[in-house]
């Protein structure tokens, strides 16, 4: 009989490659989601039926154990992007705690845990303080764990990356925030997914860097983007707050968050960067230039993925 894995948000972006995957090598898959394929937010079903689908009942314990319950492995993809009604860093925090002693008490054996790159318990900014008291949680547990650490993940159906092209191809001006030199190291969705179910298969603890090969300044990523998908642009540097506005201008036009002050805060600070070895082989500069004539075609949206 096949080992059992659970993955939270199988029909995700990064959770959908790494289900199929799973599927692949043989596992029994089940998910915890909270859009079922059929639900308002949900897509059909792309695995025909082989994935067992639950919902995260954090609010009922027992439930959310018994879905856990004989599964050697959890991948927990589980987190909120940005506050959005009751969906706040604080609930995804306590909610990740539930799941954690959820796989303790059901006997799961093993954890692998999506983080990001470099959390830290004293950041200012919610995000990365609430990824860094989850993997805490994830260390408390004594359940044997990988943490895995992804910067920016790209690759079909991503959205920083695709909304970059999308804003290139409409507008002859883009906007960058500061001097635009600081770092993006992006990882393609695909190597990922196969490092998360690489890491079920692995034995003690280990944290990764989910890093790819390459390494750009966000006005070099900007400029690569554009060159692929065959459009000149005219960089103006502008200061973090016009920029901000301005997002949130368009935003209001898409009826979408195209980023928030923290994700600024955060890319303006180096933190989509790392100087791990890199954890993936696929370029993102031969993936544009390979794809540079879809990306960008259709806007992306947050919101309309997940709400």
């Amino acid at each position: 009989m096949s080992e059992t894995v659970v993955i939270t948000g199988a029909f995700s972006y990064t959770g959908k490659h790494a289900t199929r995957i799973l599927l692949d090598r043989g596992y029994s898959v089940r998910t915890l989601t909270s859009h079922p394929p059929g639900s308002r937010s949900g897509q059909g079903d792309p695995f025909g039926g082989r994935v067992a689908v639950f919902p995260y009942n954090f609010d009922r314990p027992d439930e959310l154990r018994r879905s856990l319950s004989g599964a050697s492995t959890l991948i927990n993809t589980y987190w909120v992007r940005f506050p959005r009604g009751e969906a706040t860093f604080e609930t995804g925090v306590r909610n990740s705690r539930t799941l954690i002693q959820a796989v303790r008490d059901a006997g799961v054996r093993r954890i692998v845990h999506v983080s990001i790159a470099n959390p830290s318990l004293d950041s200012p900014l919610g995000y990365y303080k609430g990824k860094a008291l989850v993997e805490e949680a994830v260390r408390e547990s004594m359940v044997p764990y990988a943490i895995v650490r992804p910067t920016v993940i790209f690759g079909a159906e991503d959205i920083l990356i695709n909304n970059i092209a999308w804003c290139v191809r409409r507008f002859p001006v883009f906007g960058i925030p500061g001097n635009g030199g600081y770092g993006v190291r992006p990882i393609y969705v695909e190597d990922m997914a196969r490092l998360l179910v690489d890491s079920v298969e692995r034995q003690g603890n280990s944290v990764i860097d989910a890093v790819g090969p390459e390494t750009f300044t966000f006005e070099g990523l900007v400029r690569l983007v554009a060159r692929c998908v065959g459009k000149r642009i005219r960089i103006a540097h502008v200061p973090a707050a016009v920029a901000y506005v301005a997002t949130l201008l368009m935003g209001w036009a898409v009826g979408d968050v195209v980023l928030t002050w923290e994700e600024y805060k955060g890319l303006m600070g180096n933190l989509l960067v790392s100087d791990g070895p890199a954890a993936g082989e696929t370029r993102l500069s031969q993936w544009l230039a390979e794809n540079g004539e879809r990306v960008g075609r259709t806007y992306a949206s947050e919101v309309g993925r997940h709400y």
